[in-house]
């Protein structure tokens, strides 16, 4: 079995149960030394083959897969490997060699970033959407028509924009392209190494996003948070409401409680 486990963002203690069981468990260990921290690797069995794939192709990673036919093999993704994962190739190869495999999700680094922050994503009235995206970059061939950075920042949603730290003025630029819902005073966020020691957050606006993106100097493992989501203040939710009845809750009426009898 060949288990893709989400590693979390970082801190070794937010991999889930299961990514730490498929770890203890596993026989071999392939994780990317320049994304998961190499803490995570206490979970792993002292006994296990652990091999960095930093420095390997994806040919390189399957030859580790068909070199152990039979044995219980963790690939140990940063995140969730859902998202910019780079996982698909890897399922395609499992399923046209008839290899058992199955996917553990993982703390997104989205969350690790919202939660560094101190900030929800979705405000009722403000922002009730989020878009995870990335600059096309190097990688413009692969990016849909239509899913640009400034395409999205029409809508107004808070953005989680990952791997495009290193162009700070385009990503700006993007966020504050003709038609962007988003201004100068748009609150925005820069979370380095969400969950690591030496993780760094910035709160800023899209107006001084590149300066201070450059002033932070981090090129990878930076994820930016933008939307007015990210002011904080925020009209009263009405899943909580008194005066808001759903399946689990009637409508209150004041002055009366809405505990159960005993």
């Amino acid at each position: 079995m060949i288990s893709f486990v989400g590693a979390g963002p970082g801190a070794a203690d937010l991999v889930t149960l299961r990514g730490r069981d498929r770890l203890a468990a596993a026989e071999v260990v392939v994780w990317a030394s320049s994304l998961v921290p190499e803490e995570l690797l206490v979970h792993a069995s002292p006994d296990a083959l652990v091999v960095d794939s930093a420095p390997m192709t994806l040919e390189d990673v399957l030859a580790v897969y068909a070199t152990h036919p039979h044995a219980a093999i963790v690939r140990l993704h940063s995140g969730d490997p859902s998202v910019y994962g780079a996982i698909q190739e890897q399922i395609d190869w499992c399923l046209a060699e008839e290899r058992d495999f199955e996917i553990v999700p993982g703390v997104s680094s989205v969350s690790a970033a919202a939660a560094a922050v101190r900030r929800e994503l979705t405000i009722p009235k403000v922002a009730q959407s989020v878009v995870l995206t990335r600059l096309a970059g190097r990688t413009a061939a692969s990016m849909p028509a239509g899913e640009s950075v400034s395409g999205f920042a029409s809508s107004g949603a808070t953005m989680a924009v990952f791997l495009s730290a290193a162009r700070p003025q385009e990503l700006q630029q993007e966020l504050l392209a003709a038609g962007s819902a988003y201004d100068a005073d748009t609150p925005a966020a820069i979370v380095v190494r969400a969950t690591w020691p030496d993780e760094q957050v910035v709160m800023t606006t899209v107006g001084r996003l590149a300066v201070d993106l450059d002033a932070v100097g981090a090129r990878t493992t930076v994820l930016v948070l933008v939307g007015p989501a990210l002011a904080g203040a925020a009209p009263r939710s009405h899943l909580y409401s008194p005066d808001y009845a759903h399946g689990f809750r009637r409508r209150s009426v004041p002055g009366t409680t809405t505990g159960r009898p005993a």
